[in-house]
């Protein structure tokens, strides 16, 4: 009946008439068995996550309009199935009751009674399910939603305009017109509007909203309400009963809040109108759409931007728990191979596991590079650790399928892999979940050190007696020694920042790699300024050529990173030198990890930013991956560059820490010292 009631519809309004019957269906569209056929990454297609639910009813269009708006706003009979679960309240993050915001007696604000009914039911609390179950994010986060697909009624000026309002986007320092921290309206009134263009038919089912990324002010969004449409013309509020649904928004400007839909709507637009934002503040936020795109098979457009992985992984998030089993998984089905040890343990004791790949595990051999991936620094930055987990399982799979190329990286490199080096860190991020953690939620250790920058400052050390040219006492170019106050059990330093340490002086890394999140692009030392007081400055190492070749490795064969059509993450373009910068002249830093890993042993370590959401959803891994996985190979790659050999007396015994010097390049480097009756080497 539906159907003959549409075809009656104008000629001109025949292609919206097509989408209408499924959106009448009562979930007709979603019970497809071909849903999401294109999409193979997936184990279990969206739909089957969900409970069912009825739909939105058909959007106004054309002749009739008028009666359709009347029977939208009638009640349906209640079914158990519409009213959505709650999220287990394991840590709600978001504070129940925001500060009044702006007209708050206006016509269309609901009252304090229906307001708090209205969040017991949809407002939904932070947990680490809560955005996972039922639909993904459409992308505005990890920019798969074009600066084209987003729109708003006004903005204040270009650096606050519609494309800037992605979730957890980030502003520039001084939060300039270019990149600033959200999408603000030009003016403060009940008519401003953001609207995200999903370019086909989606099942919308939730908005997260935060407020404006900014040192010195204060907006966000109190209340809003939500809006579908499928021409962008005639629009259908959210009804909560027969009236229009008031959605509560942000109490600060940071934490992200969900809000689900009490009933999915099945549109292309959706519109988020604020009904009221904070005192002496202004209307600005940021945001994330829920939706599953409905399968349309006709759409070249789609199509052809979809990817699809052939690898047979474990595409998921892993708490600490499920990441040990993996790791055991791995060594079962390659223990010829693999070794799992730890390096430590964190603050709350969990240990610091690794994964050691390699023909002979657990030994080093002569002439055998040693090398490290190092993910997990920052707790929340999780698409660095399950990229060290894809890894081991591919190289495993590969290996035992005889892919050549990885059975002679296997057989000639001594790899380990440490896939979470802040575990207390990411346990709390996983508890937030993938859109609900914020940009920070995770990263410190459990006593609120940044690893990452927890490194002895050996640079101040030796420029400073470079500066006094080497009076009252020569420090060497090259393993400089850790100071004393470093080390002692008063000093400032993260137990697994020390772990870090210890395991760096014990094995003679030659190539190392630490994965971050943020951003997408590869830094190289040195990652601190020289000159006093700048804040940013070009530093390069005396082994900046080999640095630089070491980065565009990387860059050069991941699938974004030198992409000069793609859109930069946050405030800064880094296609002018090709996905890669100089860590110091993008921000200086002291007690970095890439600089003491210089300047104290022989590895040359680089910070690899893999993706511009921290967290991506689960559904976005497969893609992460393919983005990576060339460019992971091609670095490891890498370690069998350049010279190496064996240093040894006139009678073949092996030197130990041996200095071995470069014409034209002040940095020497030593030979590892004798292990096991091995004989010295080097690697150059």
């Amino acid at each position: 009946m539906a159907r003959r009631g549409a075809a009656a519809l104008a000629l001109a309004l025949a292609l919206l008439a097509v989408a209408l019957p499924g959106a009448a269906a009562q979930g007709a569209a979603v019970e497809d068995p071909d849903y999401y056929v294109q999409e193979i990454w997936s184990r279990e297609p969206y739909y089957a996550r969900l409970e069912p639910e009825p739909f939105s009813p058909p959007l106004p269009a054309g002749p009739g309009e008028e009666e359709r708006k009347l029977r939208a706003s009638e009640p349906r009979p209640p079914k158990k199935a519409t009213k959505p679960r709650k999220a287990p309240k394991r840590e709600k993050l978001a504070p129940e009751s925001p500060p009044p915001g702006k007209k708050s007696n206006r016509k269309g604000v609901k009252t304090k009674s229906s307001e708090k009914a209205a969040g017991d039911d949809h407002r939904v609390p932070v947990a680490r399910d809560a955005a996972r179950e039922g639909c993904p994010p459409l992308g505005l986060e990890t920019l798969k939603i074009t600066d084209f697909q987003l729109h708003a009624s006004t903005s204040k000026r270009y650096g606050l305009g519609a494309h800037r309002g992605r979730l957890n986007i980030q502003a520039g320092i001084n939060e300039n017109d270019f990149y600033d921290g959200a999408w603000c309206a030009g003016r403060n009134d009940l008519h401003q509007w953001i609207e995200v263009d999903a370019r086909r038919l989606t099942k919308f089912t939730g908005v997260i909203t935060q407020g404006r990324n900014s040192l010195w002010l204060s907006d966000w969004v109190t209340s809003y309400k939500v809006m579908v449409s499928n021409d962008s013309h005639a629009w259908v509020t959210v009804k909560n009963g027969s009236g229009d649904m008031i959605f509560e928004g942000n109490s600060e400007k940071e934490i992200p809040v969900l809000n689900k839909l009490p009933v999915p709507m099945v549109a292309r637009y959706i519109r988020i109108n604020p009904q009221s934002w904070f005192d002496n503040g202004s209307i600005c936020m940021r945001m994330e759409v829920l939706g599953c795109p409905l399968p349309d098979p006709n759409n070249y457009y789609h199509r052809r931007n979809e990817m699809t992985t052939t690898d047979d992984l474990d595409f998921k998030h892993h708490n600490y728990k499920e990441m040990r089993q993996l790791m055991k998984v791995v060594n079962e089905m390659c223990p010829n191979i693999t070794r799992i040890y730890n390096i430590g343990k964190s603050h709350q004791g969990l240990k610091l596991y690794a994964v050691e790949i390699s023909d002979h595990p657990g030994e080093h051999e002569v002439g055998e590079p040693e090398f490290h991936y190092i993910a997990g620094a920052h707790g929340n930055e999780v698409l660095g650790r399950e990229l060290m987990l894809l890894l081991m399982q591919f190289l495993c799979q590969e290996y035992l399928a005889r892919n050549s190329r990885i059975v002679h990286l296997v057989e000639e490199t001594r790899i380990h892999i440490i896939p979470s080096l802040n575990p207390d860190g990411y346990e709390k991020a996983y508890e937030g979940g993938s859109e609900l953690g914020g940009w920070s939620l995770g990263r410190w250790t459990h006593d609120g050190i940044d690893i990452n920058n927890n490194f002895p400052d050996l640079n101040t050390l030796l420029w400073g007696a470079e500066d006094r040219q080497n009076i009252p006492r020569k420090v060497p170019n090259h393993y400089v020694a850790i100071p004393e106050w470093f080390l002692s059990e008063n000093a400032t330093v993260a137990v697994e920042t020390r772990a870090v340490i210890a395991w760096m002086e014990k094995i003679p890394f030659v190539l190392g790699g630490n994965l971050q999140g943020g951003e997408l692009v590869v830094a190289y030392p040195y990652d601190m300024v020289r000159s006093t007081w700048k804040t940013q400055e070009h530093t390069p190492t005396p082994d900046d050529h080999v640095f630089r070749w070491l980065a565009y490795a990387y860059a050069s064969t991941h699938r974004l990173m030198t992409d000069a059509r793609r859109r930069v993450c946050h405030t800064e373009d880094f296609q002018k030198e090709d996905g890669t910068v100089n860590g110091a002249s993008w921000h200086t830093v002291a007690g970095s990890l890439n600089d003491f890993s210089y300047l104290h042993t022989n590895c040359f370590e680089l910070s690899i930013y893999v993706g511009c959401d921290k967290y991506p959803h689960e559904s976005q891994l497969p893609e992460e991956w393919e983005n990576n996985r060339e460019s992971l190979i091609v670095f490891m790659e890498q370690v069998h560059r350049g010279i190496k050999g064996l240093v040894r007396d006139l009678h073949g015994k092996g030197i130990p820490n041996a200095v071995i010097s470069v014409e034209g390049v002040n940095h020497d480097i030593r030979t590892a010292g004798i292990r096991q009756g091995h004989t010295t080497e080097t690697h150059s």
